[in-house]
């Protein structure tokens, strides 16, 4: 079964011999209940108390379950829980189907308010003044997300023979393969791949694209194109708020129309007041890198400029050095290089564990830079180690045995310093590596740091971590044998972790649901606005393919998926999915990170207790590694506990080492449920 609270949308059909589940939507005057079906992937006896877990958020509750082969109009299964009846009061209802047997298990279950939601195949009609003989064929949640359930359909009796055929919702698919993807300011997420010989979307010139905006709300997808191969290039948000991807890989024959990304610059603008950019494909106005670069890590400094690091100068054999790039570039706030390469020691020394470093904005407008298992603190300006850290313990935590790395939430409560959290790893670049389940702890600029050793339920490559707005990190994604790189990786780890930092070492990792899909090489997590978190991609062949091969090395056992998950987190899960927040609105989008104050207003749900509100950079994903990624918990005055009506006063962090200039989502949760993100602009 989809476990609870992890979402998968493709398409299907009832099956036969699975169990079947029937989700009522209320009644509307003139029409009568409109029945909805949904077929999960189980059976009946696994249908079980983590149900209710699906269930729950979009308001259902399960009240009687049928066995197969059974008639509906006196089923036995329903003496025990409630007689068959329709119910519509208060929009609830609860429809017992009028056919004279079934061939699938069906549960019964009531349901909140439903209304119809446009999709990208199917055009919903409001059921007012609609007949059974000509139903709308398409009813879907307000909320674009499933619970956990494979499949949502409307279940359309026949005016003939009175069966119930199904209309299913499109699949939800990223389009290309999502290598790279970013939050944009319009809401919709921005995937960026390398050249293709195929994906699932076409440009007007008749080439596959490989880069794509997809819209959580409507899951419509675009095709956008670019210029030069952005294969595992690097990236940020400049100050001004535009998307870019820095280096890539040589142009491909089969596409004569996408250049040499190498040195290439890419740049997407994106607005959350104008339209007319959505759709809009990359911009290259030909500046380029001062020197090749594949795998480069970025990070966006205080004042504007970018500071660029490692890279592979041609995309060969990375033990051997005359094939490596360990230096780094500075680029100006427009993005545009100094034309200087820097040698750079600790990359340098940890060829070939040099690429896709874990680099972190410090409070001292200084870096945190971690590579395979070292670490130190550098002074972009002076151009010099401040300090070296103790090794990171365990096996190598960067490219091709990349784990996760998180600078934790920053607040002044500590004085913003810094905590930073690094999990996952692995032994070697081969299908046979063992993967490392530790996870190491340090705060950089103390005055003694080490590193407070942890550990995930089992060992993890790939796998990556996302704040959330209540402070705690998700965990998805990855493998527990093998590393990065093309077929060489296999037993899936399908969990989600959710650490909570401030709970005591030992107690901090708790185990959430299991995706059925597996997530490897080229997999991507990012929070949404609504406070979601979006899973996608999973590409660990050379050209993509969706047909599993046998006995092939390099391995295609796990092959190219298309298909967009949403995981909900606890904080809306069950009764908090009605607990929202709502009618947020900010005196300013424009902010300074200066100390200055906004205000915010919002309706509360009555009897709150609490309120936070979190200022939260996504930063440009890849490879398990989030560039730029920060989240900072912002000082608020005007609280009242309790009430409905809230107005606060909300103080900006003190300076750009803190929050770099750039475009950032302010999240404001009350008992930690999140009201939907707004986009500001911070300089």
């Amino acid at each position: 079964m989809v476990p609870a609270v992890l979402q998968t949308v493709e398409p299907s059909v009832i099956p036969t011999a699975k169990s079947t589940l029937a989700l009522a939507a209320p009644a509307t005057a003139g029409v009568g209940t409109q029945p909805l079906t949904v077929a999960p992937a189980a059976s009946l006896d696994a249908l079980q108390p983590p149900l209710l877990r699906i269930l729950r958020p979009l308001g259902l509750t399960v009240v009687a379950a049928l066995p197969s082969g059974v008639p509906l109009a006196t089923p036995p299964a329903l003496t025990e829980a409630v007689a068959p009846r329709t119910d519509t009061a208060e929009n609830q209802s609860i429809t017992v189907v009028q056919a004279a047997r079934v061939d699938a298990p069906i549960l019964l279950v009531e349901t909140g308010e439903l209304h119809p939601r446009p999709s990208q195949l199917h055009q919903a009609h409001h059921l007012k003044n609609q007949s059974l003989a000509n139903p709308p064929p398409l009813l879907a949640p307000a909320q674009p997300r499933l619970m956990g359930l494979a499949v949502l359909q409307m279940a359309i009796p026949s005016a003939v023979t009175g069966h119930r055929e199904a209309a299913a919702l499109p699949t939800v698919y990223a389009g290309v393969p999502a290598m790279h993807a970013g939050l944009m300011q319009n809401g919709k997420v921005i995937f960026l791949d390398k050249v293709e010989n195929n994906t699932q979307l076409k440009l007007p010139n008749g080439q596959w694209a490989y880069s794509a905006e997809y819209d959580p709300a409507t899951r419509q997808v675009v095709p956008l194109s670019y210029k030069t191969n952005a294969f595992c290039s690097g990236g940020t948000f400049l100050a001004d708020g535009r998307f870019v991807s820095i280096g890539g890989n040589a142009p491909l024959d089969f596409d004569p129309t996408v250049g040499d990304g190498f040195k290439g610059i890419r740049y997407l603008s994106r607005s959350a007041s104008d339209a007319s950019l959505n759709g809009q494909s990359w911009s290259e106005p030909g500046n380029k890198i001062a020197s090749a670069r594949w795998y480069a890590s970025v990070q966006t400094m205080p004042d504007g400029t970018l500071f660029v690091a490692s890279g592979s100068l041609n995309g060969l054999d990375p033990t051997v050095p005359e094939n490596n790039n360990p230096t780094y570039e500075i680029l100006n706030a427009q993005g545009i290089t100094s034309g200087k390469n820097v040698d750079m020691e600790i990359l340098k020394k940890n060829q070939p564990y040099y690429m896709y470093p874990f680099i972190h904005l410090l409070n001292n407008g200084q870096l945190f830079v971690f590579v395979a298992k070292s670490a130190e603190i550098f002074n972009v300006a002076t151009n010099a180690v401040v300090k070296a850290l103790p090794d990171l313990p365990g096996d190598y935590r960067t490219y091709p045995n990349t784990g996760g790395s998180v600078l934790l939430p920053l607040s002044s409560a500590n004085g913003y310093a810094p905590d930073i959290l690094i999990c996952g790893g692995g032994a070697y670049q081969d299908i046979t590596s063992p993967t490392d389940p530790s996870c190491g702890r340090i705060q950089p600029l103390a005055t003694n740091p080490t590193w407070q050793m942890e550990s995930m339920p089992e060992g993890r490559g790939m796998v990556e971590g996302t704040l959330l707005p209540d402070g705690t990190v998700i965990w998805v994604n990855g493998c527990n044998i093998g590393a990065q790189g093309f077929g060489v990786a296999k037993a899936p780890t399908k969990e989600v972790l959710i650490y909570d930092p401030t709970k005591p070492a030992g107690q901090r990792f708790t185990v959430g649901p299991t995706s059925g899909i597996a997530r490897l090489y080229h997999s991507v997590a990012l929070l949404l606005l609504d406070g979601t978190l979006m899973i996608a991609g999973s590409n660990p062949v050379e050209q993509p393919t969706t047909t599993p091969i046998p006995n092939r090395v390099p391995s295609y056992d796990f092959v190219t998926e298309y298909k967009v998950e949403i995981y909900t987190p606890p904080y809306l899960s069950g009764t908090n999915a009605n607990k929202r927040p709502t009618g947020l609105t900010l005196s300013s989008k424009s902010l300074k990170a200066d100390g200055s104050t906004f205000t915010v207003k919002f309706t509360a749900p009555a009897g709150n207790k609490a309120v936070k509100v979190a200022l939260y950079h996504g930063g440009f994903v890849t490879h398990s590694v989030h560039m730029g990624h920060r989240m900072v918990f912002l000082d608020t005055t005007g609280y009242q506990a309790g009430a409905t009506s809230q107005t606060l006063t909300v103080k900006m962090p003190p300076n750009r080492n803190v929050a770099q200039p750039g475009p950032y989502v302010v999240y404001v949760t009350v008992d930690s449920v999140p009201a939907i993100g707004q986009f500001v602009q911070v300089a």
